[in-house]
């Protein structure tokens, strides 16, 4: 139920109704719209604020949807009905439009992948057109809106006839024209013309006795007949015979095809239905995007959560003038079911209870509603609602009788599922009075369980709220020190009304003002006070903790940015040392293979001096070719370096059961698994050796390992350009993503394109508040190969799309 009769207009749906009227594309949409009901069928509205939703995102993101040719042609099927009727060549060409778009929309949700758009696919599944009748229609109809010549023999022969017939005429035209510019009866720039639907020869008039013939006509000055030549009368009778047959004919045609598409019409009235409700849900959803408005979470029980709520109206009005709008945030539930707003004049309480009151009414009407991601809606069997007055000089109403009036009715009909709204409660009479009215009838009130939002200056009321179980005061925000209202609706205090404040800064009298406030006594002052002071603490607490918000982050960004630091020193730390111990590995095994090739080419020459002298001097000059530093180093990298040279020197100490050792001038490593005398037996991987003690020298468990078990050196890998560019596209989805995590995967990117040379990029962030436009668009400012950036065309995104051109 609503309460009063004037609700709509009160909250200003009416206005939404006409914004609705304008984007429907034809007077099938635009009558559903005059049929928006309040429901409080909890599966109705779901299901039509579903159908907006999907609907919206064909706007946003689909432009091969249909868009044209939404043509009623209720008319014609209500005059087929009727035997003996025929529809016209226009009537059938607009049947023929409506229903190739009708057809092109089940084409498009049959063509989307099952589940993609369920609530709207479920309201084409009565549709069906039937192929037989479509190619009836097509046979006769051509595209320009005419009857086809080869919709009959007849009309074909008849058409061909009246074609031949008008070339002779024009042919004994043409000679007749001639001869009369040879006499000068006419001028050399006349032509043929039509008048009556018979060709003439315009003649001028003081030789019109020279041509015989009929004259039809004669021009706004007289000075130009048209004349008919008597040489061409048959002729043109016979076109004009001719004509009337093919009238005769196309009438036949026409009145056949009409008994043809008269068997279906029971399926052409609900393909048309269709149509006008895709055409009404079309225009909610393009509606909901220009308000930004989005589907909430819809709960079947009594409760408003709603972040971020803006009023619809003030939305558009302030989108064109360039302002934003301060959200509402509430919440109504079982433990606070009613809300008492309190604080100056023109702060926001007007406007805070419309927009919940349009708001609520808008989603249990099926609209989309403007409110944030996380907000939820309940369901309402009552809405009442007493915003203005309803005073009338035929009932004798005044301003308050007429409040009182819609309290009555308040009372004696809320329950547990309604939800009211008052605005300036208990005004219009003796204020003391008044407010002793309005906090017993308040108390009425939450005995009956209803939820409802109440503005008032009251302070009883205020006090009443605070002390009651049910009621939660609330206050609009106002900067006590520059006396600005910030339109900003806080729950758990009440406000104060500044009144004092506000009559200093408009320049009452500094001796009035103390005067009142020693008429209104001590404990009334002191609780404004103490209100008006509260609110500029929280205030400056509130800039402080955004303060230390602000300089924890940054210390945190410093925290993540030093240990990245650390990290990556340790790991260049490692990376070094290990490239230090594989070259000293490398250079020890070269020298040991070095001196072993040394020895062996000394026996081998029976240590003769002069061949010893050379084989030592190959000796010393591969110490110096291959033990000179490539790279400069700094002194603490030269020293990371020895040390991991040294670690591949020989273990000191004697040789004992389970030392590693290494068989001298070889590469081959073991483990000794027992001592015989001068003889060691070691295992060497799988075998078993007895080696000569002398012959083996002791090695660190670390070069035992490496040299077991060495790791492969990890490859480096280039970049396959052609597979990049095969997986790279130009369009970029960061819809949803937070802040940081969306720049990262913009960074990334930008990255491929610049690489890859892509002339043009698409980044979908979606519009919403801008934020997130904004927040890509400063971040692409910061990369030179980034040219100019724009919106994307209307059709396929406008602003939450943009389009980057590269350098």
């Amino acid at each position: 139920m609503l309460y009063p009769e004037s609700f709509e207009q009160k909250l200003g749906f009416d206005k939404i109704r006409d914004l609705l009227r304008q984007a429907c594309l034809s007077p099938l949409g635009q009558s559903y719209v005059e049929k928006i009901r309040f429901s409080d069928n909890f599966q109705l509205i779901e299901k039509m604020l579903r159908q907006v939703a999907e609907f919206k995102n064909i706007v946003q993101y689909e432009p091969d949807f249909p868009s044209s040719n939404y043509l009623d042609i209720r008319p014609q099927l209500q005059k087929t009905r009727i035997e003996g009727m025929m529809l016209s060549e226009e009537e059938f060409f607009e049947l023929k439009l409506t229903l190739r778009t009708i057809q092109q929309c089940l084409r498009f949700l049959e063509a989307k992948e099952e589940g993609s758009y369920p609530y709207l696919s479920e309201l084409a599944e009565v549709v069906t057109i039937d192929k037989k009748l479509t190619d009836a229609i097509e046979r006769v109809i051509d595209d320009r809106g005419h009857v086809r010549d080869s919709a009959s023999p007849a009309l074909a022969d008849i058409r061909r006839r009246i074609i031949s017939e008008q070339a002779g005429l024009r042919k004994k035209l043409d000679g007749i024209l001639r001869n009369a510019r040879q006499q000068g009866w006419v001028a050399d720039d006349v032509s043929l013309t039509i008048r009556n639907g018979r060709m003439v020869i315009p003649v001028a008039a003081e030789h019109k006795r020279r041509l015989k013939g009929f004259i039809h006509d004669e021009s706004a000055t007289g000075q130009t007949v048209f004349i008919e030549p008597s040489e061409v009368f048959d002729t043109n009778n016979e076109i004009r015979e001719l004509e009337y047959e093919e009238r005769r004919e196309v009438h036949r045609i026409l009145r056949e095809l009409t008994d043809t598409l008269r068997p279906y019409l029971p399926d052409l009235h609900k393909a048309t239905t269709f149509l006008g409700l895709v055409d009404f849900i079309r225009a909610k959803a393009k509606l909901a995007s220009q308000m930004a408005a989005d589907l909430p979470e819809l709960v079947n029980q009594t409760l408003i959560d709603w972040q971020g709520a803006r009023h619809p109206l003030l939305y558009l009005s302030f989108e064109k003038q360039g302002k934003k709008v301060v959200p509402l945030s509430i919440r109504l539930d079982q433990k606070q079911r009613i809300l008492i707003i309190s604080g100056p004049n023109a702060g926001g309480k007007s406007v805070a209870l419309k927009t919940i009151g349009l708001l609520q009414y808008m989603v249990q009407s099926g609209l989309l509603i403007p409110v944030y991601e996380g907000s939820k809606a309940g369901i309402f069997q009552n809405l009442f609602i007493d915003i203005g007055d309803e005073q009338s000089l035929e009932n004798d109403l005044s301003t308050y009788s007429s409040h009182l009036t819609s309290m009555r009715t308040f009372l004696t009909l809320s329950n547990k599922r309604t939800l009211f709204l008052i605005d300036e409660f208990g005004t219009g009479t003796e204020p003391s009075l008044g407010g002793a009215i309005a906090e017993a009838i308040l108390e009425e009130l939450n005995k009956s369980g209803a939820y409802g939002v109440i503005n008032t200056h009251y302070t009883n009321l205020k006090m009443f709220a605070d002390k009651t179980q049910g009621l939660v005061n609330g206050a609009m925000r106002f900067d006590g020190e520059n006396l600005e209202p910030l339109y900003t609706l806080e729950v758990g205090r009440p406000g104060s009304s500044f009144a004092f404040e506000i009559a200093s800064k408009i320049g009452l009298p500094k001796a009035v003002i103390e005067r009142a406030k020693d008429k209104l006594g001590t404990q009334q002052v002191n609780f404004e006070k103490l209100i008006k002071e509260l609110d500029i603490e929280k205030r400056i607490f509130s800039e402080k903790n955004l303060e230390v918000g602000i300089n924890q982050r940054k210390l945190a960004q410093q925290l993540a940015e030093t240990t990245a630091l650390q990290t990556r020193l340790e790991n260049d730390q490692k990376r070094i040392l290990n490239e230090a111990k594989l070259k000293a590995k490398t250079l020890v095994s070269e020298a040991n293979q070095r001196i072993e090739n040394t020895i062996r080419e000394i026996r081998e020459n029976k240590a003769e001096r002069e061949q010893t002298r050379q084989v030592r001097q190959k000796l010393e000059q591969f110490d110096r070719q291959e033990l000179v530093t490539e790279v400069l180093v700094d002194e603490p990298k030269r020293a990371k370096a020895q040390d991991a040279e040294e670690e591949f020197l020989p273990a000191e100490g004697a040789i004992t059961v389970g030392s590693y050792v290494r068989i001298q001038g070889q590469n081959a490593i073991g483990q000794v698994l027992a001592l015989k005398g001068k003889d060691a037996e070691i295992s060497i991987g799988d075998l078993k050796s007895n080696i000569k003690l002398n012959r083996l020298e002791k090695v660190s468990r670390k070069v035992y390992r490496e040299a077991t078990g060495e790791a492969a050196r990890p490859k480096v890998q280039g970049i396959d350009l052609n597979e990049k560019m095969m997986s790279f596209s130009f369009n970029l989805d960061i819809r949803g993503k937070r802040g940081e995590e969306a720049m990262v995967e913009l960074d990334n990117f930008l990255d491929n394109a610049i690489m890859l040379g892509y002339p043009e990029l698409r980044i979908v962030h979606g519009k919403g508040d801008g934020i997130l436009r904004n927040l890509v668009r400063q971040h692409l400012r910061s990369f030179s190969q980034v040219g100019p950036m724009s919106d994307e065309h209307a059709d396929r995104g406008g602003a939450g799309v943009t389009i980057v051109k590269m350098k």
